[in-house]
């Protein structure tokens, strides 16, 4: 079996640096065969590509992107933990859609992650899932992801 680094050069995929905390937390925990991370906004060289609300400010489309910027992100902070290749399984994905009232597509959006995860990891990206509507994210960020993923001894 190749290992996931080579599955992200073979697909052209360059995991970002580490996002740096906004406050009091790390990027990334382990406990036992678990790592967890902190949710990850879609910052691109320390800056947001996007700012508001899914559905008024920022299309669906849109925030698919961003989500998937999060999910690479989220990779980011377990890579700089345990390595990449530790992956066994992504196990969860949660996603925060700042959504406009009347906005109910969360589901959508938080497929730029999963879609993601899928491409990358195949079976083993399968994951349980949930997508939910929030009124605000840090920084006017549309969409947050944080992920738990299996890794291996």
């Amino acid at each position: 079996m190749s290992t996931w680094s080579a599955r992200l050069a073979e697909l052209g995929i360059e995991l970002p640096e580490v996002v740096a905390p906004l406050a009091a937390y790390v990027p990334a925990v382990r406990t036992g065969n678990l790592v967890y991370t902190a949710g990850q906004l879609p910052l691109v060289a320390g800056k947001l590509p996007a700012t508001g609300k899914v559905g008024a400010d920022v299309t669906s489309e849109k925030a698919e992107e961003l989500a998937r910027q999060c999910a690479l992100n989220a990779l980011a902070a377990v890579d700089s933990l345990v390595g990449i290749d530790a992956v066994v399984q992504v196990v969860k994905v949660v996603g925060f859609v700042a959504s406009a009232p009347g906005f109910n597509g969360q589901p959508r959006v938080v497929n730029g992650a999963s879609d993601l995860f899928d491409v990358i990891f195949g079976e083993a990206g399968a994951h349980a899932r949930s997508a939910v509507g929030v009124s605000e994210l840090p920084l006017d960020a549309p969409v947050e992801v944080e992920i738990i993923v299996e890794v291996s001894d």
